[in-house]
């Protein structure tokens, strides 16, 4: 499974959902696709768009968020996952896709690819659903009953170390947060 075909999978389900994603090859597919108003792209800030998530699905809790996220990323930041267990927003999905390497800074292997299991560490950290999926239905049918769930949920999904040409969005960092930030304003 590419993490592009998972995307595209789950791409319809995005609307009217807060959706951020962690900076390269996450954030250059999804926007591949199409960009939306209710989409951030964490630039500059490795390991962090899942604390990001977690700020917003805690202050707008009527909302459903979103995050997708790297093996590397949440390798970085693993005390996030603690800190979502311990605030356990039932409006947030995680998910991360593990390619068992930091693709977007030159295919370097992380802890994946010698055995660390993410969605064991998430289970043991207190998320309460945790799996991991290894094809395009497998992940569809769990995005899909995550959000039915209405509970905190790690999706990992490994996916094949394959990205796209470029690691960037052509949208510039402060037009996306000022787009991003209209979208979240209460009306």
């Amino acid at each position: 499974m590419t993490r592009l075909d998972a995307l595209r999978a789950v791409y319809g389900r995005l609307e009217g959902r807060v959706v951020v994603t962690i900076m390269g090859a996450v954030a250059a597919e999804l926007q591949s696709i199409g960009h939306r108003s209710n989409f951030f792209y964490l630039q500059h800030a490795m390991g962090l768009a899942s604390s990001l998530g977690l700020g917003i699905a805690l202050t707008r809790p009527e909302k459903q968020v979103i995050v997708f996220d790297g093996d590397g990323s949440i390798l970085m930041n693993l005390g996030g996952l603690t800190t979502l267990a311990r605030y356990r927003p039932r409006n947030l999905l995680h998910v991360v896709f593990d390619n068992e390497s930091l693709l977007s800074v030159g295919g370097f292997p992380t802890a994946t690819s010698t055995g660390s299991d993410i969605a064991g560490i998430a289970a043991a950290a207190g998320v309460p659903r945790a799996a991991t999926v290894r094809s395009i239905d497998e992940f569809a049918r769990a995005f899909d009953e995550a959000l039915a769930a209405r509970d905190l949920t790690t999706i990992v999904a490994k996916v094949d170390a394959v990205g796209p040409s470029g690691y960037v969005t052509d949208l510039s960092l402060l037009e996306n947060r000022f787009e991003f930030q209209k979208y979240l304003r209460i009306p």
